[in-house]
């Protein structure tokens, strides 16, 4: 995953859309796990971590455009 810095540069949107593509990784992982495939539970709780971290993010960066365009 990026790092902090590196996902402060990104904008709302490309935020929004890297949390997507990483709920449907986290999706597939739990699908594995179900299955007994998976062998890191650890990478579940990473995912989880990674798509939380971008929307925290987004969401200021939202308000801010939000803002700008009234």
């Amino acid at each position: 995953m990026a790092t902090l810095k590196e996902l402060r540069e990104l904008s709302a949107a490309e935020l929004i859309a890297r949390a997507n593509e990483l709920k449907q990784s986290l999706f597939d992982l739990k699908n594995k796990h179900s299955t007994g495939v998976l062998d890191s539970t650890a990478s579940l709780l990473e995912m989880r971590r990674d798509v939380a971290r971008c929307l925290t993010i987004a969401c200021p960066k939202q308000g801010q455009a939000a803002q700008a365009g009234k």
